[in-house]
């Protein structure tokens, strides 16, 4: 029943890489340590080379469809490989709570920014020229956070790829998908040398993913992916809120917990029956 659970959970993964270019290992490392029961470094080791793949097989229809800026991803994903590799041999020997907290701490801020939104690239930016040693000192500190923690791939990258390569939003989706497989690559070589692997579960996961991967890259563009993109920041922030309350104590973590609950309930209530509340403007916003 958990491994079919694991299987499930797995192509929603793999829809969100497709769909979104990112979300990938902020819902792989969940699953694979609360609901497969892994250990923090097994299972982000064990999510870079789920995303990893994923985002390879993802890129292909991306790629089919002229969605991927080849040069911009290759330079920024390169550098990214260069800190994954660098974070994921410095993960390996960091203990499992601090690494979950920084993964917590991770997910609430890329929420944050996600629900912050950016600015939109225009068709006079799209073709301007690259920011070479921008591109690259930026890659090289997504791949840091990427290796080190598993997590801050895509909506770290596709933001960076709209706002410094001028990228239209579909291409630097695509585009994402070539830099998190690179990056992903590097880290999880850097965290073979002190973590073993559960190669049969890891394989199976995989393959799901790589079907919802293939579901979400056909679905890209025909969803509304700024209401798609809001809701799921909102998942992302509640997500790295419960693992954040996880690793406290147990005199705090239950307090934590209903209050966040209480909290949730009010949220609830106020954007169901409140016409004006501030949640729906939130949520909405465009």
């Amino acid at each position: 029943m958990t491994l079919t659970l694991v299987l499930v959970l797995a192509l929603l993964v793999g829809l969100s890489l497709g769909l979104l270019g990112g979300g990938g290992s902020i819902l792989t490392v969940p699953l694979l340590v609360y609901v497969a029961g892994m250990d923090a470094k097994e299972a982000i080791a064990t999510s870079l080379f789920v995303v990893g793949v994923t985002s390879a097989v993802g890129m292909i229809n991306h790629a089919r469809g002229g969605r991927v800026r080849w040069r911009t991803g290759v330079l920024f994903g390169a550098a990214g490989m260069a800190g994954a590799y660098t974070g994921g041999l410095i993960g390996g020997h960091i203990p499992d709570v601090v690494l979950l907290i920084a993964f917590a701490v991770m997910m609430i801020v890329t929420a944050a920014a996600m629900l912050r939104g950016g600015r939109s690239t225009g068709p006079d930016r799209a073709h301007r020229q690259l920011p070479v040693g921008r591109v690259l000192l930026d890659g090289a500190a997504v791949g840091l956070a990427t290796g080190l923690v598993g997590a801050g791939g895509g909506f770290l990258v596709v933001p960076a790829l709209a706002l410094l390569g001028g990228l239209p939003m579909p291409v630097a989706i695509g585009t994402s998908l070539l830099v998190i497989a690179m990056k992903s690559a590097a880290g999880f070589a850097g965290y073979l040398s002190s973590v073993r692997i559960d190669w049969s579960l890891t394989l199976a996961v995989t393959g799901f993913a790589v079907v919802g991967s293939l579901a979400g890259a056909r679905l890209a563009g025909r969803v509304p992916a700024a209401v798609l993109s809001r809701l799921f920041a909102w998942f992302v922030l509640v997500m790295g809120t419960f693992v954040l309350v996880q690793q406290a104590p147990a005199q705090i973590a239950v307090p934590a917990l209903a209050a966040l609950a209480a909290l949730g309930a009010g949220a609830g209530l106020c954007y169901g029956l409140v016409a004006r509340c501030p949640l729906r403007r939130a949520v909405h916003r465009a």
